[in-house]
């Protein structure tokens, strides 16, 4: 029997995040091999204002909280993985090279441009360009089927690639001892790690079930769309930067929409069609998550408790103060 309350989270370096319904937890494990918690009061827009909680619109909302939360706790968790890296350089008798705030801060606005640029020109304008070189623009259905193609190849040639270098393997690791956690609590284990290490690494509502449900909706939202705008607006061809301009403004009605899709399949896992929408995103986590050790399923286990507000006294916790 699955449990009512719905939790989860994400990796962060040397750990996990869990999200309760009123708080976040997050569990990193230190060199010394101490786990160190951050609790963080959390209530999702979409239940304190009703208008967020209206189906799709929930969806976007949900999508830009966890964008924020996500880049929060990283940068938490690297804050302390920075810790252990100076003290091995001071004991070991090497200068650490501290950078100030203000270049940190650059560093970082930097990475964000650059990756946002890259996200659009793999995801936007080459696979649009593509699809125009093969002249099917004034095939809309086709277009978008040829274009969304080129994301899915492209999504999975990029988790693949990073797959392989060894810092995101092992934050693959705590993905899988997130996921392991929140199947065992789901099913009503007893929540001991030996125990826990007999589920699965796979989840349906995994962040990467939902990139797949982006991907596949985008196609079918794109395709009806790019018709109506080709038969009653522009009466013919659709330029490609048009095309990419508007396609960009429908993202958050997609991801509103995806985040149903997913949702729904995660309470009908047993639907013949679900089977099928689920296959790709949980095919994908094959390589999203890996096996994880006791002491990663440990860190994922105090982050799952402490979001659950269940005791994890038996555990050796620090908590910080935030």
């Amino acid at each position: 029997m699955k449990k009512e309350i719905n939790v989860g989270g994400q990796a962060v370096i040397e750990g996990v995040m869990m999200r309760g319904p009123e708080r976040l937890a997050t569990a990193v494990r230190r060199k010394n091999g101490d786990i160190e918690l951050k609790l963080i009061p959390f209530i999702s827009l979409t239940q304190r204002i009703k208008i967020f909680g209206i189906p799709i619109i929930r969806g976007f909302v949900s999508l830009i909280e966890m964008m924020k939360i996500g880049i929060s706790t990283l940068t938490f968790s690297a804050d302390r993985f920075e810790l252990d890296l100076k003290a091995e350089a001071e004991a070991s008798g090497e200068k650490s090279k501290q950078k100030s705030k203000a270049a940190q801060k650059t560093e970082e606005i930097i990475s964000y441009i650059i990756a946002f640029g890259l996200a659009f020109l793999l995801f936007g304008l080459l696979p649009y360009k593509l699809a125009d070189w093969m002249q099917l623009s004034k095939q809309d259905f086709f277009f978008n089927l040829f274009a969304g193609g080129i994301r899915v190849v492209f999504f999975v040639l990029y988790v693949w690639l990073i797959s392989l270098m060894k810092d995101v393997k092992r934050l693959f690791r705590y993905h899988g001892a997130e996921h392991k956690n929140v199947n065992a609590y789901e099913h009503d284990s007893s929540l001991k790690v030996d125990e826990i290490q007999n589920y699965t690494t796979i989840h349906p509502r995994c962040g990467t079930s939902f990139m797949f449900f982006v991907l596949l909706v985008s196609i079918l939202i794109f395709s009806i769309t790019d018709t109506l705008v080709s038969q009653f607006i522009i009466h013919g061809t659709i330029p490609v930067y048009l095309r990419l301009g508007y396609h960009l403004l429908l993202i958050p009605f997609i991801s509103g929409v995806s985040y149903e899709v997913l949702k729904f399949s995660g309470r009908n896992l047993n639907h013949p069609i679900v089977k099928v929408l689920t296959v790709p995103g949980m095919a994908l986590q094959r390589i999203t998550t890996q096996a994880p050790d006791d002491e990663m399923v440990e860190t994922a286990l105090v982050a799952m408790k402490a979001a659950l507000d269940m005791d994890y006294s038996e555990h050796n916790v620090t908590l910080l103060e935030n």
